[in-house]
C-alpha cells in the first residue's frame, strides 16, 4: 500500500499548491469568483464534467450499477442530459448576463423583488450539496487509511476549504482540470475494463446475471422520470452550475464547451453502470450497493493502480465539493448578506467600496467551517441531499425559466412561485416521506400554476426593465468594466 499511499498523498499536495497559485492570480472579484470570464474551450469543459460528476456520480453511480445493472447509469444520464439542455438551450444567454448568481439573474428580469428569497432557497441547496460531498471523504479515507470516520471529513473538508478559500475560482477551475484528468484515467481507462476481465467479459456477465440486468429500462420508468425532474431540471438552475457558466470567454465557449462535457457525462454514466454490473458477478452479496466501488478498487486493483482510481474518487468528491463551497458562500455574501445589508442594487452593482475578494475569501471560509460540522453531524446523506433538490427544483425552476422564456411573468409571480413551490414541497415531504416522488410531482406543479395565475392577474413588468434585461441578454449595457486579458498558465 505504500505506492498507493504516496500517489494519494503526492495528489492532496497538489491540490493545495494549486490554491496557492489561485491566490496570487485572484485579485479582483471577476477573477475571485468567476476566473476573470476568461475560460477557452478545453479549460471550460473539463471544469464543467468535474463539477457535475461529483461522489454521487461515481460511487453512487457504480453502486446503481450493482443494484440495478446497465439501467442504472439513468441517474448520471439524466445529469448529462440536464447539461447538455442547458449548454444548447441556454447557456449564451446566461453567459451574457454578466452577474454572478441566479438571484442576480432574477433582479434584472423582474426588477430586483426575488433576490433574498431566492438567494436562501438557493443558499439552502449549495450547502447541502456541499454538506452530502464532504460526507463522501469518509468512504474514501476508509478504504485507503482505514481512518475514522470524523477526522476523514476534517482531512479532506480541510484541503478543499483550503484551496477555495486561497484562490477562488481560479484554483478551483485549475484543480477541477487535474481531477477532470484523473477521473478520466482512473475510471474510465483503468477500473472499466479492469473491471470487466475480471468479471469474465460480457458473455460471463450475462450468464451469471438475471437479464434485467441489461434491460436498459430495467431500473423502472418512474424512477427515471422522477431522476429528470430533480437532476436534468436541476442542471439548469444551479448556482453551482450557473457559476462555471459566467466563466466563459464567450457564450460560444459556453455552447461548445459544456455540449462537450455533456456527452462526456453520458460515456461516465455508462462506464460507471457497466462497473456496477461487474462487481454484482464478484460480490453478489455484498452489505451495501454503495460499497461496490470501494470493495473493487481494494481487492480487484493492482499497486499503484489502485492508488491511482481511488485518486480518482477523491477527484469526483473534491471537485463537486468545491464548486458547492464557492457557490454557497458567493450566494451568502452577495444574495443574502450584501442585499440585507442594502448595499446592492436590483442590477447587481455594489454601492460600498471595500475588498471584495477579502470580502469574499472570508465567506468560504466560514461556510466551508460549517459545512465540515454539519457533515460531522449528519448521518442520513439521502435524505439531505433529496431536501435540498427537492426545494430548489420545486421553487426555482419555474421563476427562471420563466423568466428566460415567457415575456408576461412578472415578480409578483415570481415570488409567488418560490413561497407555493417551496411550502408545498415541504408539505409533501412532511405527509408523504422525503424520499417519496410526489413531492416533487405535485410541488412543482403547484408553483408553475402559481407563477402563470398570479403573473397573469398582476401589472406586466414594467417596460424599461425588460428593455433592460434584453439589453442583458443580447450582451448590452453590462454593468461589469472588463478586465485586462492575461494569459492562462497552467
Amino acid at each position: 500500500m505504500a505506492v498507493d499511499y504516496t500517489v494519494i498523498v503526492v495528489y492532496l499536495a497538489g491540490m493545495l499548491a494549486m490554491g496557492w497559485w489561485g491566490m496570487r492570480r485572484a485579485k479582483s472579484k471577476s477573477e475571485f469568483l468567476v476566473a476573470g470570464r476568461r475560460l477557452g474551450p478545453w479549460m471550460y469543459s473539463g471544469t464543467m464534467a468535474a463539477i457535475v460528476l461529483g461522489g454521487a456520480s461515481t460511487i453512487g453511480g457504480v453502486g446503481l450499477g450493482y443494484q440495478y445493472g446497465l439501467s442504472g447509469a439513468w441517474m448520471v444520464v439524466t445529469i448529462g442530459l440536464g447539461l447538455l439542455a442547458l449548454s444548447v438551450f441556454f447557456s449564451a444567454r446566461i453567459a451574457r448576463l454578466k452577474v454572478y448568481t441566479v438571484s442576480e439573474m432574477l433582479d434584472l428580469r423582474y426588477g430586483g423583488r426575488a433576490g433574498v428569497i431566492s438567494g436562501v432557497v438557493m443558499w439552502a441547496y449549495t450547502l447541502m450539496l456541499a454538506v452530502t460531498s464532504t460526507i463522501a471523504y469518509a468512504t474514501i479515507f476508509d478504504v485507503i487509511f482505514d481512518m475514522n470516520r470524523t477526522l476523514a471529513i476534517i482531512l479532506g473538508g480541510s484541503i478543499v476549504v483550503a484551496y477555495s478559500t486561497l484562490g477562488g475560482m481560479w484554483s478551483i477551475t485549475l484543480t477541477d482540470m487535474v481531477q477532470f484528468v484523473v477521473k478520466t484515467i482512473g475510471v474510465l481507462l483503468l477500473l472499466l475494463p479492469i473491471a470487466v476481465v475480471k468479471a469474465g467479459g460480457f458473455s460471463e456477465m450475462k450468464a451469471k446475471l438475471p437479464t434485467e440486468y441489461f434491460d436498459p429500462l430495467g431500473i423502472g420508468g418512474e424512477t427515471i422520470f422522477t431522476y429528470v425532474l430533480i437532476y436534468t431540471f436541476g442542471m439548469l438552475i444551479g448556482q453551482d452550475i450557473w457559476q462555471r457558466v459566467f466563466t466563459a470567454r464567450s457564450d460560444k465557449v459556453a455552447r461548445y464547451g459544456g455540449t462537450v462535457a455533456g456527452t462526456y457525462c453520458l460515456v461516465y454514466a455508462v462506464a460507471g453502470a457497466v462497473i456496477g454490473t461487474a462487481a454484482k458477478v464478484m460480490y453478489p452479496k455484498l452489505p451495501s450497493a454503495d460499497a461496490a466501488f470501494a470493495t473493487i478498487v481494494r481487492d480487484e486493483l493492482p499497486m499503484g493502480v489502485r492508488g491511482l482510481v481511488l485518486a480518482a474518487a477523491l477527484a469526483a468528491v473534491m471537485s463537486t465539493s468545491s464548486g458547492a463551497l464557492i457557490a454557497c458562500a458567493t450566494v451568502a455574501n452577495n444574495d443574502i448578506w450584501s442585499r440585507l445589508r442594502g448595499v446592492v442594487k436590483a442590477d447587481g452593482t455594489n454601492d460600498e467600496p471595500h475588498d471584495e475578494v477579502k470580502g469574499n475569501r472570508l465567506f468560504i471560509l466560514i461556510m466551508g467551517i460549517a459545512v465540515v460540522c454539519i457533515a460531522i453531524a449528519l448521518n442520513d446523506v439521502v435524505q439531505a441531499l433529496t431536501v435540498a433538490y427537492n426545494l430548489l427544483v420545486a421553487g426555482l425552476l419555474v421563476p427562471i425559466l420563466g423568466g428566460l422564456l415567457w415575456r408576461r411573468g412578472t415578480a409578483d409571480g415570481a415570488l409567488a412561485a418560490v413561497a407555493a413551490g417551496g411550502l408545498s414541497v415541504i408539505g409533501l415531504m412532511w405527509g408523504y416521506g422525503i424520499l417519496a416522488n410526489e413531492p416533487i410531482y405535485y410541488g412543482l406543479l403547484t408553483s408553475l400554476a402559481v407563477y402563470v395565475v398570479v403573473s397573469l392577474a398582476t401589472k406586466p413588468t414594467d417596460a424599461a426593465v425588460l428593455a433592460a434585461w434584453r439589453d442583458r441578454l443580447a450582451g448590452r449595457g453590462t454593468q461589469e468594466v472588463a478586465e485586462p486579458e492575461a494569459p492562462v498558465a497552467v
